[in-house]
C-alpha cells in the first residue's frame, strides 16, 4: 500500500503499525519500512508519533542509508505541527551537511515554501542544483524535482528565467505528454482563476490541474526498479563454494561486475526507466530460496530473488548521482570506475 493512497481507502494508522511490525521481522529493510510506516503516521494526522518514528532510525544503533533525508522529513513534520525552531534548526543543519542526494534538499526546500519562506526556498533548491548537477546539460531523472521547485518557487517571486529555469522547461516538455508548460504550471495568477465566476476559466484551471496531478501520480506510481543482482567479492566467494553449480552463472568476479554495468547500460539504451542495483548475501538468498521451496542452486531463482530484494526497497538506483561512490563498493567515485566512458 503506498503513502498516497486516499484516507478514504486506508487505514494508515493500521498500515503503519503493519509496516511496524514487518521492520522487526526484517530488520535489515527497517529505514525503507519504517520510513513508509512514518508518512502513513502523517497522513493520519498522528505527527507526533511520526516524529518518534523519525527519532528512532536517527538513535539506531546500526549505520543509516540515508540520514540526511530522515532528518528533512523530519524537519518538514515537525514544522506541521508547531516546532518551527526546531525544524529551522534542523534544515539549517541538513543544508550545511551538503548531501548528494537530491531527495533531502527537495523536501526542506519545500517546507520552507509551504511556509512562506520563499527566498529561503530558492536560495535551497538553487544549492542542491549547484551541488549536484554542475555543468550537467542532462541532469539524472532523479534530480528532476530540485529543478522543477526551483523553477516554482523562482517563478512566484517573479524571477526572470535563467539556464536552470530553461533546462526545467526542457525536461518537463519531454517528459509530459501534456500540452501545459511548466510556465502554466507555476504560473502564480492561476490560484485567482479558482475564485473565479467564469465557467470557461474554472474550466481552463481544471484542465491544468489536472495536467499536473497526472504527472504527479505517474511518478509516483512508477513499478519497482529493473534491478539488477550484485554479489560483493566474499559473498560471491562463498556463494560459489556452496554451490559450485552457479559457476556457469559467475565466471568470475570480475566478469559478473562488468556484466551488471553492460547489462544496465544496455537496458537504458533500450528506453527502460526506472534502473536500479541489489546487493545480495548468502544467507539473505538461502532464506529466500527456503520460502520459495527451491534450491539455492537453480540459477532460475536469482532474478526472483533481485525482484523481491528490489520490492523490500533495497535497490540503489542506477546511475549513482554525481560524486557518489561506484556500486561495486570500490570507494571510488562511479565516474571514476564502471560509469567511465568506455
Amino acid at each position: 500500500m503506498r503513502p498516497d493512497t486516499p484516507a478514504e481507502n486506508v487505514d494508515h494508522t493500521a498500515e503503519a503499525a503493519r509496516l511496524e511490525r514487518t521492520a522487526g521481522l526484517y530488520p535489515e529493510d527497517a529505514e525503507a519500512l519504517l520510513l513508509r510506516a512514518a508518512a502513513h503516521l502523517e497522513l493520519s494526522g498522528d505527527r507526533p508519533a511520526a516524529t518518534t518514528l523519525y527519532d528512532r532510525l536517527l538513535s539506531s544503533a546500526g549505520e543509516l542509508d540515508d540520514p540526511a533525508l530522515i532528518r528533512a522529513l523530519k524537519a518538514s513534520n515537525l514544522w506541521e505541527y508547531g516546532h518551527e525552531a526546531e525544524a529551522r534548526a534542523i534544515i539549517d543543519g541538513v543544508r550545511a551537511a551538503a548531501p548528494h542526494d537530491p531527495a533531502p534538499w527537495v523536501i526542506v526546500a519545500e517546507a520552507l515554501e509551504s511556509h512562506d519562506e520563499l527566498e529561503a526556498a530558492a536560495e535551497t533548491f538553487t544549492e542542491g542544483a549547484r551541488l549536484l548537477l554542475a555543468d550537467e546539460t542532462e541532469p539524472p531523472s532523479g534530480t528532476h524535482p530540485l529543478l522543477y521547485g526551483r523553477h516554482r518557487v523562482r517563478r512566484m517571486q517573479g524571477l526572470p528565467h535563467d539556464d536552470w529555469d530553461a533546462l526545467a522547461d526542457a525536461l518537463h516538455t519531454s517528459a509530459s505528454a501534456s500540452s501545459v508548460s511548466l510556465d502554466e504550471l507555476h504560473d502564480p495568477n492561476r490560484v485567482w482563476s479558482l475564485g473565479s465566476e467564469n465557467p470557461a476559466e474554472l474550466e481552463a484551471e481544471i484542465t491544468r490541474l489536472r495536467a499536473e496531478l497526472g504527472a504527479y501520480r505517474e511518478a509516483l506510481s512508477r513499478p519497482f526498479p529493473v534491478a539488477i543482482l550484485h554479489w560483493p567479492a566474499p559473498e560471491l566467494a562463498e556463494l560459489l563454494s556452496a554451490y559450485p553449480a552457479l559457476s556457469t552463472e559467475y565466471p568470475s568476479h570480475e566478469e559478473h561486475l562488468s556484466t551488471i554495468e553492460s547489462s544496465l547500460r544496455e537496458l537504458s539504451s533500450s528506453g527502460t526507466p526506472n534502473l536500479g542495483i541489489v546487493t545480495g548475501t548468502v544467507p539473505s538468498y538461502e532464506a529466500f530460496a527456503a520460502s520459495e521451496g527451491s534450491s539455492p542452486a537453480d540459477p532460475a531463482l536469482l532474478p526472483q530473488y533481485a525482484t523481491t530484494l528490489a520490492a523490500r526497497g533495497r535497490a540503489t538506483a542506477w546511475p549513482p548521482q554525481r560524486g557518489v561512490g561506484c556500486w561495486c563498493g570500490t570507494g571510488l567515485g562511479y565516474e571514476e570506475c564502471h560509469g567511465a566512458t568506455v
